[in-house]
């Protein structure tokens, strides 16, 4: 469903009740990029990643096609980043009942110190949140692929993981779900200009997270995937962590 005939920002239902918004955009050296934001609807509905504030009107308007955007209850984020809370305090301001949901290192150091009065849901490693029919389950990864205060969500159901930056593709993510190669074009993307922290447990991180199995991909730029994600996730804990791979 296109959203918005201008920028072709489009919503689609990726798993039960998981909706993956998507703007394409062209950055500053002409190559096509976008940016997703997963909506989960629910009795406690769920979007996480917020956007950059820019692109808030679009976003906005995209989960305003699913739900009234006033019933959202969390604004989640991976970390902080403009693209990941650049818009939180729109949203918290458009959903007076949202809370924002982050890591406890993000709410120490940026959502609670600084950036938004509204005190956010701080989740453990581990920690589970019932959102009605979906729980997400909170996974610290400092420094996976970057930023102290990152961590990733888990959603159970439906086994799709919210990987954030992991798997980032260019191009303007036209395939909503894909069951094709999107470690290929994102490990040819990454190789360039390296966002990988490279930390001291970033292997370790990606082989636990290999472990939670999961079968759709919810990956924050390019398209979406589904399979075996468990394996996927090894291949990129092979692919990042091997001699050489660093520039």
């Amino acid at each position: 469903m296109i959203t918005n005939p201008q920028t072709r920002t489009n919503v689609h239902e990726i798993a039960d009740g998981i909706y993956r918004i998507n703007t394409p955009v062209d950055l500053p050296d002409g190559q096509a990029f976008s940016f997703n934001q997963y909506l989960l609807v629910d009795d406690q509905p769920l979007l996480f990643h917020t956007g950059p504030r820019r692109m808030f009107p679009l976003v906005h308007e995209a989960v305003g096609a699913v739900m009234p955007v006033e019933h959202l209850r969390y604004v989640g984020l991976s970390h902080f980043e403009a693209d990941e809370c650049g818009s939180l305090d729109l949203w918290l301001a458009a959903a007076p009942e949202a809370s924002p949901v982050c890591g406890r290192i993000a709410a120490m150091v940026s959502v609670v110190s600084d950036v938004v009065d509204r005190a956010p849901r701080a989740l453990a490693d581990g920690e589970q949140l019932s959102l009605g029919r979906h729980t997400v389950q909170w996974y610290d990864t400092p420094h996976v692929p970057h930023g102290w205060d990152c961590g990733l969500m888990m959603e159970a159901s439906t086994n799709t993981f919210l990987c954030g930056d992991l798997f980032t593709q260019p191009g303007r993510g036209e395939q909503a779900l894909t069951e094709g190669d999107i470690l290929g074009p994102s490990e040819a993307f990454r190789q360039p200009m390296d966002y990988f922290a490279h930390a001291p447990q970033t292997s370790a991180t990606l082989l636990r997270l290999s472990q939670l199995k999961p079968t759709t991909l919810a990956c924050m730029h390019g398209s979406a995937w589904r399979g075996n994600g468990g394996m996927l996730l090894r291949h990129l804990e092979e692919t990042v962590t091997a001699k050489g791979s660093q520039p």
